[in-house]
C-alpha cells in the first residue's frame, strides 16, 4: 500500500472540502450536468486518442501503481543475486531450480539459468519483457496525461455552455442560478480531476517506469553473470554501479571493512 498517494488525495480533498464547508452548503457544489460534461467529455476525448481496451488497462495499471506501489531496493537485489551466484558456484545451476525468489523477474531469470538456456536467449527474453513492462507504463502515463489535459478543457467547455444558457435566458431570473452553477462547477470539477487524480498518477507512472528500468536492467546483468558462473564478489562489484552515490560509497566501505 502506498501511503503517500492515499495521504495526498485525502489531504487535497480535505482542503477543498473545508473551503466548501466554511463557505456554504455542500449541495451547492454538486451538479450532475457539470459532472457529465467533464467526466463524459474527458473519457470520450481519451478513447478517441487511444484504443478503448488500452484505456481500461491503463486505468487499472495506474490505480495499481498509485495505491500499491512497491519500492524495489537495488541493494537488496544485489545481495540476493550475489547469494544466488554463491549457490551456483557451490552446487551448480540446478540448485536454482524452483528456488524461492521474491522478485518475479529475478525468479524467471534464475529459472532460465537452472534450465540451462542459452545466454543469448536469456538476455533477449528478459530484455523483451523489461521493454514490454516499460512500454505499458509509458502508455498508461500518456493516457492519464491525456485525461489530465482533457478534464480542464471540458471544464472550460462546460463554463461556456453555462454562460450561453445564462445569457440566452436573462429575462427569466430563475434560470440564471442553475446556468451559472454549470458554468463554474465544470471548471472546478475539471481542475480537481486533473490536478488531484490524473496528473499525479501520470507522474507516479513515470517514476515507476524509471524504477523498473533500473531494477530490471540490474537484474538482467546479474542473471547474465549467474549464467556465466562468475564469482559472487565480482558480480557484486559490477552491480554496485546501479546504486545511488551514497549507497555505493557505503557498499564499497562495507566491502573494504569485511576484507580487513
Amino acid at each position: 500500500m502506498d501511503i503517500a498517494t492515499i495521504a495526498g488525495i485525502i489531504a487535497g480533498s480535505v482542503v477543498v472540502g473545508f473551503a466548501i464547508l466554511t463557505g456554504g452548503d455542500v449541495g451547492t457544489f454538486v451538479n450532475v450536468p457539470s459532472m457529465l460534461i467533464v467526466i463524459g467529455g474527458g473519457f470520450a476525448a481519451t478513447v478517441i486518442r487511444f484504443p478503448l481496451k488500452n484505456v481500461f488497462q491503463a486505468l487499472a495499471l495506474g490505480g495499481k501503481v498509485a495505491f500499491t506501489h512497491k519500492q524495489t531496493d537495488p541493494k537488496e537485489m544485489i545481495d540476493q543475486i550475489a547469494e544466488l551466484a554463491d549457490k551456483v558456484r557451490r552446487e551448480g545451476p540446478l540448485s536454482l531450480d524452483n528456488l524461492e525468489v521474491d522478485d518475479p523477474f529475478l525468479k524467471k531469470g534464475s529459472q532460465f539459468v537452472a534450465d540451462g538456456y542459452d545466454p543469448a536467449f536469456i538476455q533477449e527474453s528478459l530484455e523483451l519483457e523489461r521493454d514490454q513492462n516499460l512500454s505499458r507504463l509509458d502508455e498508461a502515463k500518456r493516457i492519464y496525461k491525456a485525461i489530465g489535459d482533457a478534464a480542464p478543457a471540458f471544464g472550460m467547455i462546460g463554463t461556456i455552455v453555462g454562460l450561453v444558457q445564462m445569457l440566452s435566458n436573462m429575462e427569466d431570473p430563475s434560470t440564471i442560478g442553475p446556468a451559472m452553477a454549470v458554468a463554474l462547477l465544470t471548471t472546478l470539477y475539471g481542475a480537481l480531476i486533473a490536478n488531484l487524480v490524473a496528473l499525479p498518477i501520470a507522474d507516479k507512472l513515470g517514476t515507476k517506469a524509471k524504477i523498473v528500468d533500473v531494477s530490471q536492467t540490474l537484474t538482467i546483468d546479474g542473471v547474465m553473470q549467474l549464467s556465466a558462473g562468475k564469482n559472487p564478489n565480482l558480480i557484486r562489484e559490477m552491480l554496485v554501479a546501479y546504486l545511488p552515490e551514497k549507497a555505493r560509497m557505503e557498499a564499497v566501505a562495507a566491502e573494504a571493512a569485511a576484507a580487513t
